[in-house]
């Protein structure tokens, strides 16, 4: 049995998404074998971060900086602006390199279940950031679930009255897909977004 200190760290581990309490303790016991070259710039980042973490004020990512690296960046698009449901959505698409604009941030989706109001959200953050003028483009990318559509439709409500392109990502058949394997959702939407061959 380890001590109450290991096991304390083996179980913080565990809770982290993608870990188990196995696959913690296989975690803690390479920490442990690799004390100086894991553990500790480990400890030493987690420091760092832990006393520098800060939300942008601008998008609402999360960085070391506020406002943060994307929105400092002066190669970025600042005409384009991609909203997103949560950061984690944000460092999925920067982290494609597809996209050249700025981001922004909701802090979640519009859900009646969850009491999740439009006011919880920062859509009128977004708003402003529109109404101030110098964005073109506005593009919706939020998750493809019943909540993440209505969330679209609802920022698109908010933004239809300025004059800017409103752009929705789009969703139907992954690459690699094949027809008998998907759901019926995915076939509609992918039936209903069609496009003639060029």
């Amino acid at each position: 049995m380890a001590s109450q200190e290991i096991e304390a760290l083996s179980q913080a581990l565990a809770r982290l998404p993608g870990l188990g309490p196995r696959s913690a303790r296989r975690a803690v016991l390479y920490l442990m074998k690799k004390r100086e070259n894991a553990l500790r710039p480990l400890l030493s980042a987690l420091q760092t971060v832990a006393e520098k973490l800060s939300t942008c004020s601008i998008c609402g990512n999360v960085d070391t900086s506020d406002p943060c690296s994307i929105c400092t960046d002066p190669r970025r698009d600042e005409k384009s602006l991609c909203v997103v449901e949560e950061v984690s959505d944000l460092w999925a698409l920067d982290r494609s390199r597809l996209f050249p604009g700025r981001y922004h941030v909701l802090g979640g989706r519009l859900s009646a279940l969850d009491g999740v109001r439009p006011e919880d959200l920062t859509i009128d953050q977004l708003v402003r950031r529109v109404s101030a003028g110098g964005i073109d483009e506005v593009v919706l990318a939020m998750n493809a679930t019943l909540e993440g559509q209505t969330t679209a439709h609802y920022v698109a409500e908010r933004l239809e009255g300025f004059p800017i392109r409103l752009s929705q990502l789009a969703h139907g058949l992954p690459v690699g897909g094949e027809l008998d394997y998907l759901d019926e959702g995915t076939l509609a939407q992918a039936l209903r977004a069609r496009r003639p061959i060029a």
